[in-house]
């Protein structure tokens, strides 16, 4: 899946300030974000040319990518 990520620092930001006030815990949000980067940076391990962009910046733009678009949900991780 490709998205587009404008990596910079303000937009980064507000993504992951937008995700922790969507969540009603930011604990377990915090949670899921590092359980999606460790899943992208074992899948970037296996396969090194895959992406250039750094798994936590993935995840982040990912998620929130997510929750303003419901159609692009994952199976929520345990």
């Amino acid at each position: 899946m490709m998205y587009n990520i404008d990596a910079n620092r303000a937009d980064l930001q507000r993504r992951a300030e937008a995700l922790m006030t969507g969540s009603l815990n930011r604990y377990q949000m915090t949670v899921k974000i590092a359980r999606r980067a460790k899943q992208f940076r074992f899948e970037d391990f296996n396969n090194p040319d895959a992406s250039v962009v750094k798994p936590i910046v993935r995840a982040i733009v990912e998620m929130s990518d997510e929750l303003a678009q419901p159609e692009l949900l994952h199976e929520e991780l345990p």
